[in-house]
């Protein structure tokens, strides 16, 4: 099974970029959905993970949180586990 990851962003947040390099790095693909180019993707998002703020991370339509989140699953060891690595 493939593993399904997305994350809702900006284009210029610091922490979006951080999660946006650290799966860069980890050969990790991901649906990029960039609220500055797709304005109505904001209230997808909103819906989905009953937040407004970047990023938003969903694995396997699984909301995970935003880049502190991330980066604790991975502290843990529990990141590669969850996306099938």
């Amino acid at each position: 099974m493939t593993t399904k990851i997305e994350i809702y962003r900006t284009l210029n947040g610091r922490k979006c970029n951080n999660v946006r390099d650290f799966l860069a790095n980890k050969n990790i693909e991901f649906t990029d959905h960039l609220i500055d180019l797709m304005p109505l993707e904001k209230n997808e998002m909103i819906r989905r993970s009953g937040l407004k703020y970047y990023p938003q991370i969903f694995i396997n339509d699984a909301y995970i949180g935003g880049e502190d989140e991330l980066l604790m699953l991975e502290y843990e060891g529990k990141l590669d586990k969850l996306l099938g690595l």
